[in-house]
């Protein structure tokens, strides 16, 4: 009779960390298919193209899926925090296998669109392992009412979260980068006021997310590539429009940073 509630016990678990996988795995192929997408578009795609030809409406795209894909991540993340806090085992670890899926889908599917650069590379794998171990030691905790080894794994979780937290942000920084550093090359290499027109409009709009992508996009050097526009008469219709984005950079002292270099 033992053996037969551990045999049932073990195939719940397994039913339930399944049922929170294919549950990620929906919400991922959801979160990413745009409303509206024509017959033969690529849905369920983290990035939907590469970048080469009609590249304003990818970019933006593709960077406003990252923010939510990342939101959704962070979110579990936060869930953790509390639920550590409290000692709920049990959702303790369905939110850690949640957040590993999520991890994961993210990752291969950026990196399967992109060339992943190198210095992201590091952080990916100590991230997926990190996520791993997650998911493994909240296991344990379900198995066992010992106080003190609970205690124990409480500290140890929230080290192990907390590391997982900061390169998570870390990943998700270059990531962003990564997208910004491609609207600053078509506005630096185009000869169309449209692209340009489009490149910096993009801008403008992650602006508005937060001072966060505003130190971002200053770090990349945006300020120059528009002050860059700003000089040239063949693109005097874009002069407000680059201005303004300038404004909205410099709400960050990265940006301020840029403009008086």
């Amino acid at each position: 009779t033992r053996m037969q509630t551990l045999q049932v016990d073990s195939v719940q678990r397994w039913m339930e960390d399944l049922r929170h996988m294919t549950e990620v795995e929906c919400m991922c192929v959801l979160q990413a298919k745009p409303i509206g997408v024509e017959e033969d578009a690529q849905q369920g795609e983290l990035i939907v193209a590469s970048g080469v030809g009609g590249g304003d409406q990818v970019a933006r795209n593709n960077l406003q899926t990252l923010l939510r894909r990342a939101l959704v991540v962070s979110t579990e993340l936060g869930k953790m925090f509390q639920r550590l806090e409290k000692g709920r085992w049990q959702r303790v670890h369905s939110t850690a296998v949640r957040a590993n899926c999520h991890v994961r889908s993210l990752v291969h599917e950026y990196s399967a669109a992109r060339n992943t650069p190198p210095e992201m590379q590091k952080y990916e794998k100590s991230l997926l392992d990190k996520c791993m171990e997650l998911t493994n030691i909240t296991e344990r905790c379900l198995h066992t009412d010992d106080e003190f080894f609970l205690k124990s794994m409480r500290e140890a979780i929230h080290e192990i979260l907390t590391d997982v937290s900061d390169s998570f942000s870390n990943m998700i920084d270059m990531a962003l980068a990564n997208e910004i550093r491609l609207l600053i090359k078509q506005i630096d290499s185009s000869d169309s006021v449209h692209t340009i027109g489009s490149a910096i409009s993009n801008l403008l709009s992650l602006t508005q997310d937060g001072p966060q992508l505003c130190s971002i996009i200053a770090k990349e050097g945006a300020v120059v590539s528009l002050f860059k526009i700003c000089r040239q008469d063949r693109f005097r219709d874009l002069y407000a429009h680059a201005l303004r984005t300038v404004a909205s950079i410099c709400c960050v002292e990265e940006g301020i940073n840029q403009l008086d270099k």
